[in-house]
């Protein structure tokens, strides 16, 4: 393989809960002796959040550890303006970076930046990586914010039509969604370009903070010795289910009055916390913590049991849940709900928890029945580690399979 450089385009800012969790930990495995690489990331109130001498500490520390990092300010409003706005900005960055830095392969993080990479591409040539983390038109409309078959809708689809002509390789977050952008299709499409499905991974190393950490301390520091801890660790409304999660876990402190209720989130505290309220759960019951990606694996070592209720639609199918990987990585039994990326497969097969099929509360009463068992053995733990370290292991499955696009 000869050396190349690599431009990794992402429309978020660096310090972004997902930057750190889904893009660096990437990034610093897919550098090698053959793949150098570069960030491009869209900073939220640039001016106002980093001051010169925070770019230029972050800068060395990134560049201490291979990554050249170069940031743009992201703009917000008008919307539709304001995207276009940053799109040219960021073309004409990516050119930049191209010619100085020799920038030979253009990844782009979903389809915003894709089209910046299609069109830097068009002027200075290169190949281009098409990561796909999701089906972005159908994210917009199942959540709500885009009208169904509106113009908006129409505009992105033919985008994503584009993109898909004009990319060299891509990436895939299921198997599912390999099926439906490329019907029969394995390793390669129909014209030979590669294609990976690679999951939200976990890096292994962050839990390892934790390892020597005794849980009961850990629990009796939290207040939480003796109950039975439900955690969520994600955001509320639009595609998560806000309304069917606080039932369940209502239901929950019914059916056993010593559970208690750990919400981590980055969702608006008082929204989260009226919601649990209105489900008639006690303020003792429950804890909404707003917390930085670092802190998460403490807090899931503190846990009995995982949920995750997302809506199980169309767009769903290419979504692959980071908080999945992360409660398996605790050991954490999950109960969740079917229709969403590969989760059903990966529950049934590997028996790593309970997967709903309706929202009702016997469901819901059935499914603590089966975890509470399941919790109950002790061989429990381990084995869903060992399937978390299978499935989603940053460096076993995410650095072998980018690094294997990159060498094909």
């Amino acid at each position: 393989m000869k050396p190349v450089r690599t431009l990794y385009i992402c429309y978020f800012g660096l310090r972004e809960p997902l930057v750190q969790t889904q893009v660096l930990p990437y990034l610093r495995q897919l550098k090698s002796e053959n793949i150098q690489v570069s960030l491009l990331t869209f900073e939220p109130r640039l001016k106002e959040s980093w001051t010169p001498a925070d770019i230029a500490e972050q800068r060395a520390l990134l560049n201490a550890e291979g990554i050249s990092w170069h940031c743009v300010k992201y703009h917000k409003w008008p919307s539709l303006p304001a995207t276009i706005y940053d799109m040219a900005v960021g073309v004409w960055t990516i050119v930049r970076i191209m010619r100085r830095e020799g920038a030979t392969v253009l990844h782009a993080r979903n389809h915003v930046p894709g089209v910046m990479a299609a069109l830097a591409k068009r002027l200075k040539g290169g190949q281009m990586v098409f990561d796909i983390r999701g089906f972005m038109p159908e994210e917009y409309t199942d959540a709500g914010v885009w009208p169904a078959n509106g113009y908006l809708y129409h505009g992105l689809k033919r985008v994503e039509r584009y993109l898909l002509r004009v990319s060299d390789a891509f990436v895939l977050l299921t198997e599912k969604a390999r099926e439906i952008v490329f019907p029969g299709c394995s390793e390669t499409d129909n014209l030979g370009r590669p294609i990976e499905v690679i999951p939200c991974c976990v890096d292994f190393k962050r839990f390892a903070s934790v390892e020597h950490v005794s849980r009961d301390v850990l629990r009796a520091e939290l207040k939480l010795t003796g109950r039975r801890v439900i955690v969520y660790v994600g955001s509320f409304g639009g595609w998560y289910m806000t309304d069917e999660m606080t039932e369940f876990l209502a239901l929950a402190h019914k059916q056993d009055p010593e559970t208690f209720s750990l919400i981590l989130t980055q969702s608006p505290r008082q929204m989260v916390i009226d919601r649990m309220s209105g489900r008639g759960i006690a303020a003792h019951d429950f804890s909404v913590v707003q917390v930085n990606p670092n802190e998460v694996p403490r807090y899931l070592k503190a846990a009995d049991i995982a949920i995750s209720f997302i809506k199980p639609c169309y767009s769903k199918q290419s979504s692959s849940p980071t908080k999945i990987a992360e409660y398996l990585a605790s050991g954490l039994p999950i109960i969740c709900n079917s229709g969403v990326g590969d989760l059903d497969k990966l529950i049934e097969t590997n028996g790593v928890g309970v997967l709903l099929t309706e929202f009702t509360p016997e469901a819901y009463d059935q499914a603590l029945k089966e975890v509470d068992t399941m919790r109950r053995d002790e061989s429990t733990a381990a084995h869903l580690r060992s399937v978390a370290r299978r499935e989603f292991d940053l460096i076993n499955v995410g650095r072998t399979r980018y690094r294997r696009l990159y060498e094909r």
